[in-house]
């Protein structure tokens, strides 16, 4: 027997472990499903708010659901990595950086306006001058959370396409957290502009947290797949498909509203090809961030 299994060997008669128990594997088939909200807004707000949500999975898949919004992107990408979660609701570069660190699959996107696809919005306080994306040359520009797609990746590609503008280079990049942070930092002028989510600033817009007459809308993205749902690989395959259908029967207009989603459709890792082409522009490993 070699020293270093002696020393492990050791430990388990002492402690009562057995060695399987310490590299024990995540339950295939849990009685009680960790689902993880995306963290784009307050965490209460999102757990109350998606209380239908819960109970439809749970009399749906006769499982237990916990919902958990975690404090960021990263540490959501984190407990997926280590099993902690069985399904989390990504953003597109979140679902990239964790496939990239986890054995993981996308099984469902939301649809709005017909569509599995989204735009960002690139805004501007109106008294700073900012009229076009040239203009965020020299300014402060808020993003949200550094591994948000459409409060991050897309608006800082469009500005480095469309106007030639680098961050760090051509502008200041201030990280405020999340997507509605990002419309009330601009609208208060701590920011000259910003990048979000399309639907989460018409979001924002509806529950009056900012001054409509405050901001400019500079411009919008192309069209990018949308926030995935994604889960363990290592899920029990019938419980991989009962869980996608799920969520593509979903009909409940309070649910879904509370998604930001008319619907859910069908989704495969390729779908997201062009988020890890929009990293490669930028120069990201996404296994390093």
């Amino acid at each position: 027997m070699k020293p270093l299994f002696r020393f492990f060997f050791a430990i388990c008669v002492m402690t009562g472990l057995t060695l399987p128990a310490l590299a024990a594997e995540p339950d295939p088939n849990p009685d009680r499903l960790k689902v993880a909200l995306l963290p784009d807004e307050n965490a209460s707000e999102l757990i109350k708010r998606n209380q239908p949500l819960k109970d439809y999975l749970e009399s749906t898949l006769g499982k237990e659901v916990e919902l958990i919004v975690t404090t960021d992107y990263s540490s959501m990408i984190e407990a997926m990595r280590f099993g902690r979660i069985d399904l989390a609701y990504f953003g597109p570069l979140s679902y990239v950086m964790a496939k990239s660190k986890s054995e993981i699959e996308p099984f469902a996107a939301m649809v709005v306006d017909g569509k599995p696809t989204y735009r960002s919005i690139i805004i501007a306080n109106v008294d700073s001058g900012v009229e076009s994306y040239a203009d965020i040359e020299g300014m402060k520009m808020a993003y949200g959370d550094h591994t948000s797609t459409s409060s991050h990746l897309i608006p800082k590609t469009v500005l480095l396409e469309s106007a030639g503008l680098e961050a760090g280079e051509d502008y200041e990049a201030h990280f405020v957290g999340s997507h509605d942070a990002v419309a009330v930092n601009v609208a208060n002028g701590n920011a000259d502009a910003g990048g979000l989510s399309e639907v989460i600033f018409e979001h924002v817009m509806d529950r009056g947290l900012i001054d409509r007459s405050q901001v400019r809308v500079l411009g919008y993205s192309g069209e990018y797949p949308q926030y995935p749902w994604a889960m363990r690989s290592n899920l029990d395959p019938a419980l991989k498909q009962q869980i996608q259908g799920a969520f593509i029967s979903i009909d409940d207009e309070e649910i879904l509203s509370n998604l930001k989603a008319e619907g859910f459709a069908a989704i495969t890792d390729s779908d997201y090809d062009v988020i890890r082409e929009m990293g490669s522009l930028l120069g990201l490993d996404f296994a390093e961030m």
